[in-house]
Protein backbone atom coordinates (compact mmCIF):
# COMPACT_ATOMS: atom_id res chain seq x y z
CA UNK A 1 0.00 0.00 0.00
CA UNK A 2 1.31 3.43 -0.65
CA UNK A 3 2.66 5.63 1.96
CA UNK A 4 0.71 8.70 2.58
CA UNK A 5 0.94 9.92 5.52
CA UNK A 6 4.57 11.85 4.33
CA UNK A 7 2.00 13.98 2.17
CA UNK A 8 2.38 17.42 3.29
CA UNK A 9 -0.87 19.81 3.10
CA UNK A 10 0.68 23.18 2.30
CA UNK A 11 -0.91 26.50 2.23
CA UNK A 12 0.19 26.16 -1.73
CA UNK A 13 -1.63 22.68 -2.28
CA UNK A 14 -4.94 24.19 -0.43
CA UNK A 15 -4.86 27.18 -2.51
CA UNK A 16 -4.33 25.14 -5.57
CA UNK A 17 -7.14 22.96 -4.89
CA UNK A 18 -9.56 25.52 -3.59
CA UNK A 19 -9.04 27.30 -7.02
CA UNK A 20 -9.62 24.35 -9.39
CA UNK A 21 -12.59 23.21 -7.24
CA UNK A 22 -14.10 26.98 -7.37
CA UNK A 23 -13.86 26.85 -11.11
CA UNK A 24 -15.41 22.91 -10.95
CA UNK A 25 -18.41 24.47 -9.07
CA UNK A 26 -18.86 27.46 -11.50
CA UNK A 27 -18.58 25.16 -14.85
CA UNK A 28 -22.53 24.91 -14.80
CA UNK A 29 -23.01 28.35 -15.08
CA UNK A 30 -19.62 28.82 -17.54
CA UNK A 31 -20.75 26.00 -19.37
CA UNK A 32 -23.94 27.52 -21.07
CA UNK A 33 -22.43 28.80 -24.04
CA UNK A 34 -24.24 27.49 -26.97
CA UNK A 35 -23.78 23.85 -27.73
CA UNK A 36 -22.21 24.40 -31.05
CA UNK A 37 -19.10 26.87 -29.38
CA UNK A 38 -18.42 24.12 -26.11
CA UNK A 39 -18.09 21.73 -29.56
CA UNK A 40 -15.62 24.01 -31.42
CA UNK A 41 -13.98 24.35 -28.05
CA UNK A 42 -14.00 21.07 -27.20
CA UNK A 43 -12.49 20.26 -30.85
CA UNK A 44 -9.74 22.64 -30.50
CA UNK A 45 -8.75 21.13 -27.09
CA UNK A 46 -9.10 17.66 -28.42
CA UNK A 47 -6.39 18.43 -31.05
CA UNK A 48 -4.00 20.49 -29.00
CA UNK A 49 -4.49 16.87 -26.34
CA UNK A 50 -3.98 14.86 -29.34
CA UNK A 51 -1.01 16.40 -30.82
CA UNK A 52 1.13 17.70 -26.89
CA UNK A 53 0.44 14.27 -25.74
CA UNK A 54 2.00 12.42 -29.03
CA UNK A 55 4.96 14.73 -29.25
CA UNK A 56 5.82 14.18 -25.53
CA UNK A 57 6.80 11.30 -25.99
CA UNK A 58 9.06 11.87 -29.57
CA UNK A 59 6.44 12.65 -32.33
CA UNK A 60 6.55 15.21 -34.23
CA UNK A 61 3.04 15.71 -35.66
CA UNK A 62 2.21 19.26 -35.14
CA UNK A 63 -1.96 20.48 -34.37
CA UNK A 64 -2.53 21.09 -38.14
CA UNK A 65 -1.86 17.49 -39.17
CA UNK A 66 -2.81 16.41 -35.92
CA UNK A 67 -6.22 18.02 -37.59
CA UNK A 68 -5.75 17.32 -41.17
CA UNK A 69 -5.04 13.51 -39.91
CA UNK A 70 -8.35 13.28 -37.69
CA UNK A 71 -10.36 14.87 -40.97
CA UNK A 72 -9.07 11.37 -42.40
CA UNK A 73 -9.46 8.78 -39.71
CA UNK A 74 -12.14 6.75 -41.83
CA UNK A 75 -9.18 5.52 -44.16
CA UNK A 76 -7.79 3.57 -41.55
CA UNK A 77 -4.63 3.35 -43.00
CA UNK A 78 -1.45 5.60 -41.74
CA UNK A 79 1.50 6.03 -43.30
CA UNK A 80 4.24 6.77 -40.01
CA UNK A 81 4.16 5.25 -36.88
CA UNK A 82 3.52 9.03 -35.50
CA UNK A 83 -0.06 8.92 -37.73
CA UNK A 84 -0.42 5.49 -35.99
CA UNK A 85 0.04 6.48 -32.28
CA UNK A 86 -1.97 10.02 -33.32
CA UNK A 87 -5.07 7.67 -34.45
CA UNK A 88 -5.28 5.73 -31.30
CA UNK A 89 -4.73 8.06 -29.17
CA UNK A 90 -7.77 10.33 -30.77
CA UNK A 91 -9.93 6.80 -30.63
CA UNK A 92 -9.16 6.44 -26.87
CA UNK A 93 -9.68 10.31 -26.19
CA UNK A 94 -13.06 10.05 -28.20
CA UNK A 95 -14.15 6.61 -26.12
CA UNK A 96 -13.25 8.34 -22.44
CA UNK A 97 -15.10 12.00 -23.60
CA UNK A 98 -18.24 9.55 -24.38
CA UNK A 99 -18.54 7.06 -22.20
CA UNK A 100 -16.36 8.18 -18.95
CA UNK A 101 -19.40 6.90 -16.68
CA UNK A 102 -19.41 3.79 -17.88
CA UNK A 103 -15.81 2.31 -17.61
CA UNK A 104 -15.16 0.92 -14.58
CA UNK A 105 -11.52 1.56 -12.71
CA UNK A 106 -10.03 -2.56 -12.99
CA UNK A 107 -7.14 -3.65 -14.33
CA UNK A 108 -8.64 -5.46 -17.04
CA UNK A 109 -10.63 -2.06 -18.45
CA UNK A 110 -7.34 -0.45 -18.28
CA UNK A 111 -5.54 -3.30 -20.13
CA UNK A 112 -8.53 -2.35 -22.98
CA UNK A 113 -7.56 1.08 -22.87
CA UNK A 114 -4.15 0.76 -23.67
CA UNK A 115 -5.75 -2.02 -26.41
CA UNK A 116 -7.47 0.93 -28.11
CA UNK A 117 -4.56 3.29 -27.90
CA UNK A 118 -1.87 1.12 -29.54
CA UNK A 119 -4.96 -0.41 -31.97
CA UNK A 120 -3.16 1.15 -34.91
CA UNK A 121 0.45 1.06 -34.06
CA UNK A 122 2.18 -1.67 -35.78
CA UNK A 123 5.15 -2.42 -34.34
CA UNK A 124 3.35 -2.46 -30.74
CA UNK A 125 0.55 -5.68 -31.92
CA UNK A 126 2.66 -7.92 -29.87
CA UNK A 127 2.13 -6.68 -26.31
CA UNK A 128 -0.74 -4.26 -26.80
CA UNK A 129 -3.19 -4.91 -23.84
CA UNK A 130 -0.33 -6.66 -22.20
CA UNK A 131 1.54 -5.88 -18.75
CA UNK A 132 5.13 -5.91 -20.14
CA UNK A 133 7.88 -8.85 -20.09
CA UNK A 134 10.74 -6.87 -20.95
CA UNK A 135 12.22 -4.21 -18.54
CA UNK A 136 11.43 -0.51 -19.69
CA UNK A 137 13.13 2.49 -18.04
CA UNK A 138 11.61 5.95 -18.92
CA UNK A 139 13.72 7.93 -21.49
CA UNK A 140 13.10 11.42 -21.89
CA UNK A 141 13.35 13.42 -25.91
CA UNK A 142 14.45 16.85 -26.86
CA UNK A 143 11.87 19.03 -29.26
CA UNK A 144 13.71 17.19 -32.25
CA UNK A 145 12.29 13.27 -31.35
CA UNK A 146 15.97 12.35 -30.04
CA UNK A 147 16.43 10.58 -26.37
CA UNK A 148 18.62 12.90 -24.12
CA UNK A 149 18.60 10.01 -21.18
CA UNK A 150 17.17 7.71 -18.95
CA UNK A 151 14.67 9.55 -16.42
CA UNK A 152 13.61 6.66 -14.30
CA UNK A 153 14.10 2.75 -13.78
CA UNK A 154 10.75 1.09 -13.69
CA UNK A 155 9.38 -2.21 -12.04
CA UNK A 156 10.59 -5.25 -13.36
CA UNK A 157 8.33 -7.21 -15.52
CA UNK A 158 8.12 -9.76 -12.52
CA UNK A 159 7.11 -7.13 -10.22
CA UNK A 160 4.50 -5.32 -12.55
CA UNK A 161 1.32 -7.40 -11.80
CA UNK A 162 1.54 -7.59 -8.11
CA UNK A 163 2.29 -3.76 -7.96
CA UNK A 164 -0.49 -2.62 -10.23
CA UNK A 165 -3.04 -5.30 -8.74
CA UNK A 166 -2.07 -3.27 -4.83
CA UNK A 167 -2.41 0.10 -6.95
CA UNK A 168 -5.93 -0.85 -7.97
CA UNK A 169 -6.92 -2.14 -4.91
CA UNK A 170 -5.43 1.84 -3.16
CA UNK A 171 -7.18 3.80 -5.23
CA UNK A 172 -10.54 2.23 -5.70
CA UNK A 173 -10.30 2.14 -1.62
CA UNK A 174 -9.36 5.78 -1.46
CA UNK A 175 -11.99 6.78 -4.01
CA UNK A 176 -14.52 5.03 -2.17
CA UNK A 177 -13.65 5.87 1.40
CA UNK A 178 -13.10 9.88 0.57
CA UNK A 179 -10.33 10.27 3.01
CA UNK A 180 -8.59 11.98 0.89
CA UNK A 181 -9.25 15.01 -2.07
CA UNK A 182 -9.66 13.37 -5.32
CA UNK A 183 -7.43 15.26 -6.75
CA UNK A 184 -4.77 14.36 -4.71
CA UNK A 185 -5.93 10.29 -5.35
CA UNK A 186 -5.41 11.04 -9.17
CA UNK A 187 -2.42 12.49 -8.69
CA UNK A 188 -0.94 9.60 -6.31
CA UNK A 189 -2.37 7.04 -8.46
CA UNK A 190 -0.62 8.34 -11.35
CA UNK A 191 3.05 9.14 -10.48
CA UNK A 192 2.72 5.90 -9.16
CA UNK A 193 1.48 4.18 -12.38
CA UNK A 194 4.28 5.78 -13.90
CA UNK A 195 6.69 4.49 -11.28
CA UNK A 196 5.56 0.82 -12.38
CA UNK A 197 5.27 1.40 -16.24
CA UNK A 198 3.22 -1.80 -16.60
CA UNK A 199 3.35 -1.89 -20.11
CA UNK A 200 6.18 -1.99 -22.85
CA UNK A 201 5.05 0.93 -24.51
CA UNK A 202 2.60 3.91 -24.37
CA UNK A 203 2.56 4.35 -20.82
CA UNK A 204 2.84 8.17 -21.09
CA UNK A 205 0.61 8.98 -23.50
CA UNK A 206 -2.06 6.33 -21.48
CA UNK A 207 -1.33 7.83 -17.76
CA UNK A 208 -2.93 11.49 -19.25
CA UNK A 209 -5.68 9.28 -20.71
CA UNK A 210 -6.75 8.08 -17.20
CA UNK A 211 -6.42 11.43 -15.73
CA UNK A 212 -8.77 13.08 -17.66
CA UNK A 213 -11.05 9.61 -16.97
CA UNK A 214 -10.27 9.89 -13.48
CA UNK A 215 -10.99 13.40 -13.58
CA UNK A 216 -14.42 13.33 -15.18
CA UNK A 217 -15.49 10.52 -13.11
CA UNK A 218 -14.82 12.79 -9.93
CA UNK A 219 -16.68 15.54 -11.28
CA UNK A 220 -14.45 17.98 -13.41
CA UNK A 221 -16.43 18.24 -16.13
CA UNK A 222 -14.70 21.04 -17.50
CA UNK A 223 -11.79 18.49 -18.36
CA UNK A 224 -12.44 18.03 -22.72
CA UNK A 225 -12.41 21.86 -23.28
CA UNK A 226 -9.14 22.60 -22.11
CA UNK A 227 -6.10 20.69 -22.87
CA UNK A 228 -4.29 19.41 -20.17
CA UNK A 229 -1.75 17.72 -22.38
CA UNK A 230 -0.47 21.43 -23.86
CA UNK A 231 0.03 22.60 -20.46
CA UNK A 232 2.29 19.74 -19.68
CA UNK A 233 4.36 19.51 -23.04
CA UNK A 234 4.89 23.52 -22.75
CA UNK A 235 6.81 22.77 -19.25
CA UNK A 236 8.09 19.32 -20.01
CA UNK A 237 11.34 19.53 -18.09
CA UNK A 238 9.79 20.51 -14.94
CA UNK A 239 7.30 17.52 -15.82
CA UNK A 240 10.25 15.12 -16.38
CA UNK A 241 11.73 17.04 -13.21
CA UNK A 242 8.69 16.38 -10.90
CA UNK A 243 8.00 12.81 -11.87
CA UNK A 244 11.96 11.80 -11.02
CA UNK A 245 12.13 13.52 -7.87
CA UNK A 246 9.00 11.97 -6.67
CA UNK A 247 9.29 8.54 -8.12
CA UNK A 248 12.78 8.15 -6.79
CA UNK A 249 11.36 8.10 -3.42
CA UNK A 250 8.10 6.07 -3.68
CA UNK A 251 9.56 3.01 -2.49
CA UNK A 252 11.32 4.19 0.21
CA UNK A 253 10.29 4.66 4.09
CA UNK A 254 9.34 8.23 3.63
CA UNK A 255 8.08 9.09 0.14
CA UNK A 256 8.72 12.56 -1.01
CA UNK A 257 4.64 13.60 -2.83
CA UNK A 258 5.37 17.20 -2.79
CA UNK A 259 7.44 17.80 -6.14
CA UNK A 260 5.00 15.80 -8.34
CA UNK A 261 1.80 17.12 -6.10
CA UNK A 262 2.47 20.37 -6.57
CA UNK A 263 3.36 20.17 -10.28
CA UNK A 264 0.22 18.16 -11.45
CA UNK A 265 -1.95 20.72 -9.07
CA UNK A 266 -0.22 23.78 -10.84
CA UNK A 267 -1.01 21.90 -13.86
CA UNK A 268 -4.46 21.94 -13.64
CA UNK A 269 -5.12 25.20 -12.11
CA UNK A 270 -3.30 26.42 -15.12
CA UNK A 271 -5.46 24.46 -17.70
CA UNK A 272 -8.40 25.86 -15.68
CA UNK A 273 -6.95 29.75 -16.43
CA UNK A 274 -6.48 28.92 -20.30
CA UNK A 275 -10.52 27.67 -19.99
CA UNK A 276 -11.53 30.68 -18.25
CA UNK A 277 -9.93 33.09 -20.40
CA UNK A 278 -11.39 31.32 -23.66
CA UNK A 279 -14.64 31.52 -22.09
CA UNK A 280 -14.54 35.12 -21.05
CA UNK A 281 -13.17 36.18 -24.89
CA UNK A 282 -16.05 34.14 -26.38
CA UNK A 283 -18.69 35.92 -24.39
CA UNK A 284 -17.47 39.11 -24.78
CA UNK A 285 -16.58 38.33 -28.53
CA UNK A 286 -20.14 37.29 -29.12
CA UNK A 287 -21.86 40.27 -27.36
CA UNK A 288 -20.27 42.29 -29.75
CA UNK A 289 -19.64 40.73 -32.66
CA UNK A 290 -21.27 41.36 -35.98
CA UNK A 291 -22.93 38.47 -37.20
CA UNK A 292 -20.36 38.27 -40.59
CA UNK A 293 -17.29 38.26 -38.37
CA UNK A 294 -19.35 35.31 -36.21
CA UNK A 295 -19.42 33.29 -39.11
CA UNK A 296 -16.35 33.59 -40.16
CA UNK A 297 -14.62 33.17 -36.65
CA UNK A 298 -16.93 30.20 -35.85
CA UNK A 299 -16.20 28.52 -39.84
CA UNK A 300 -12.16 28.84 -38.52
CA UNK A 301 -12.86 27.58 -35.39
CA UNK A 302 -14.43 24.37 -36.95
CA UNK A 303 -12.02 24.16 -39.73
CA UNK A 304 -8.45 25.74 -38.28
CA UNK A 305 -7.83 27.81 -41.17
CA UNK A 306 -10.33 30.05 -42.98
CA UNK A 307 -9.45 32.11 -46.66
CA UNK A 308 -11.13 34.68 -48.09
CA UNK A 309 -12.88 32.47 -50.70
CA UNK A 310 -13.72 30.16 -48.41
CA UNK A 311 -15.73 33.41 -46.45
CA UNK A 312 -17.13 34.10 -49.59
CA UNK A 313 -18.62 30.83 -50.30
CA UNK A 314 -19.89 30.79 -46.65
CA UNK A 315 -21.18 34.03 -46.29
CA UNK A 316 -22.25 35.17 -50.05
CA UNK A 317 -20.96 38.50 -48.89
CA UNK A 318 -18.43 40.91 -51.52
CA UNK A 319 -14.74 40.21 -50.87
CA UNK A 320 -14.20 43.96 -50.45
CA UNK A 321 -16.94 43.70 -47.40
CA UNK A 322 -15.26 40.47 -45.88
CA UNK A 323 -11.57 42.18 -46.38
CA UNK A 324 -13.02 45.03 -43.76
CA UNK A 325 -13.86 42.35 -41.38
CA UNK A 326 -11.17 40.14 -41.71
CA UNK A 327 -8.77 43.64 -40.71
CA UNK A 328 -10.71 44.28 -38.08
CA UNK A 329 -10.85 40.56 -36.88
CA UNK A 330 -6.90 40.40 -36.77
CA UNK A 331 -6.72 44.16 -35.22
CA UNK A 332 -8.93 43.01 -32.17
CA UNK A 333 -6.58 39.87 -32.08
CA UNK A 334 -9.42 37.59 -32.89
CA UNK A 335 -7.59 36.03 -36.05
CA UNK A 336 -4.11 35.89 -37.08
CA UNK A 337 -2.96 36.56 -40.89
CA UNK A 338 -0.42 34.78 -43.09
CA UNK A 339 0.80 34.91 -46.13
CA UNK A 340 -0.63 38.28 -48.21
CA UNK A 341 -2.56 38.87 -51.74
CA UNK A 342 -4.45 35.92 -52.93
CA UNK A 343 -2.40 33.56 -50.87
CA UNK A 344 -3.61 35.01 -47.71
CA UNK A 345 -4.95 32.49 -45.18
CA UNK A 346 -5.93 33.41 -41.08
CA UNK A 347 -6.14 31.19 -38.09
CA UNK A 348 -7.35 31.98 -34.51
CA UNK A 349 -4.84 33.44 -31.92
Amino acid sequence: MLKIDTIQITPEILRLIARIDEFKGAWRALGTLAPDRLSALRRVATIESIGSSTRIEGSRLSDREVERLLSNLEIQSFASRDEQEVAGYAELMDLVFSSWQDIPFTENHIKQLHQILLRYSEKDTWHRGQYKTNPNSVAAFDETGAQIGIVFQTASPFDTPRLMTELMVWVNQERESASLHPLLIIALYIVVFLAIHPFQDGNGRLSRVLTTLLLLQAGYAYVPYSSLESVIEQSKEAYYLALRQTQGTIRTEAPNWQPWLLFFLRSLAEQVRRLEKKVEHEKIVLATMPELQLQIVEFTREHGRVTIGEAIKLTGASRNTLKQHFRVLVEHGTLNQHGSGRGVWYDLR
